[in-house]
């Protein structure tokens, strides 16, 4: 049995029992649990381990990194920098970016990077992985790049290069990349946030190491009429290696990034490598909505607008339906959250960040194991053991 450490309210008993369960019956290794609610902690939960080869416990303060859910954080920075008049999200890119208008990309608005709408979900021409840690060069490149259809027609998940495009207009507008904005603007007003884009060194020794079992399941293997007719295309995507799904996770050479090594986590990867602790992400997702410590990091309006449905339906990179306002995921059929007005953002394989302002609440879950696909159910549990908590 893996001894679970930390606080829940009592009302939220079932949170604790749900986060034990992920452990014996949904393969967790090392995870952590935060939830917020009216500004204060709930839920504050940690177990397993952060290293199992080493037998290395989780600790309270063990840091995890999050790949996807960093897109969060980022699209947080661009709302504030919109509110405080200094970003506009409907003017062109190229207004900050003057690069960016070239090969007919002029008109993007802003808002189109946040929504997935631009069409620069990858590149021509990979990157050495060396030139896209420097930033810069990943800056230009994408600058340089024609959008693989015409920008604000559809949507398609821009899963690596979302962080450089959104983080450069950061750049652009603060002065700061967006790993030092996170720092300096949400961080440390929030008492010194364990969240980092970009990892110090002396941080290193605090970070979790990754597991990757393989899937139970290998869809990409069984014949296409064997497969629920809502994810044959996915499939069918993932198995072609020209398409955008691959290509979107191809804009390095190598296209296979470590992300547990000290280079790949010391460099900011804004759609990829935030690492930090599941109190962070609540914490921060608390401030967007209500305040935390007596601070507050977006008015009610600016979050009203930032979760605006901009685009929604078939995703041309997932090959499924997705729906996103500007920057934050909003809820779906099969990831329902805790009800129509949250908004955040999920990790590859698990981890998730959200807030439902209705609800008044704010919600982090980090893990070290990674699950693809629908046999994960950890998050999902978890979620569903907060709305029964609440009702």
């Amino acid at each position: 049995m893996t001894t679970i450490h930390g606080e829940a309210a009592a009302r939220f008993s079932g949170v604790r029992a749900a986060f034990a369960e992920n452990f014996t019956e949904r393969g967790d290794t090392g995870a952590a649990l935060c939830v917020y609610v009216d500004g204060e902690p709930v839920v504050d939960l940690w177990g397993g381990l952060a290293d199992p080869a080493a037998d290395r416990a989780w600790e309270r303060d063990t840091l995890q990194l999050v790949y996807s859910a960093t897109k969060g954080a980022v699209a947080t920075a661009a709302h504030m920098l919109a509110e405080r008049g200094a970003l506009d999200l409907d003017a062109p890119v190229a207004d900050y970016w003057p690069e960016f208008a070239a090969n007919g990309k002029g008109r993007i608005p802003v808002r189109w990077l946040l929504s997935h709408r631009a069409g620069l979900v990858t590149l021509d021409e990979p990157l050495p992985l060396a030139d896209a840690l420097a930033w810069t060069p990943m800056a230009e490149a994408l600058a340089a790049q024609k959008p693989q259809w015409t920008p604000g027609t559809a949507h398609g998940y821009h899963g690596r290069t979302f962080g450089w495009l959104v983080g450069e207009v950061v750049r652009r507008v603060s002065g700061r990349t967006p790993g030092r904005f996170f720092a300096e603007e949400i961080a440390a007003p929030l008492g010194g946030l364990d969240f980092f884009i970009g990892l110090p060194p002396a941080e290193r020794a605090r970070v979790s190491v990754m597991s990757y079992p393989e899937p139970q399941v290998d869809l990409a293997s069984l014949p296409p009429e064997s497969l629920p007719a809502e994810i044959r295309d996915a499939v069918a995507l993932w198995k072609d290696p020209q398409s955008l799904a691959n290509r979107a996770y191809a804009v390095t050479d190598p296209a296979a990034v470590d992300f547990g090594s000290p280079e790949v986590q010391a460099a900011e990867i804004p759609s990829s490598n935030g690492i930090g602790t599941a109190r962070a992400l609540a914490r921060m997702y608390a401030a967007l909505i209500g305040e935390v410590d007596g601070v507050r990091l977006l008015s009610p309006e600016t979050v009203a607008a930032a979760t605006v449905e901009q685009s929604a339906g078939p995703d041309l990179v997932m090959g499924l339906p997705s729906r996103f306002g500007s920057g934050f995921m909003l809820p779906t059929l099969l990831s329902p959250l805790t009800g129509p007005a949250a908004f955040g953002h999920a990790g590859r394989g698990g981890s998730l960040a959200f807030a439902d302002p209705g609800r008044r609440l704010a919600f982090g879950y980090v893990m070290n194991t990674i699950v693809e696909g629908a046999d994960d159910r950890r998050a999902a549990t978890l979620v569903n053991a907060v709305r029964a908590a609440l009702a």
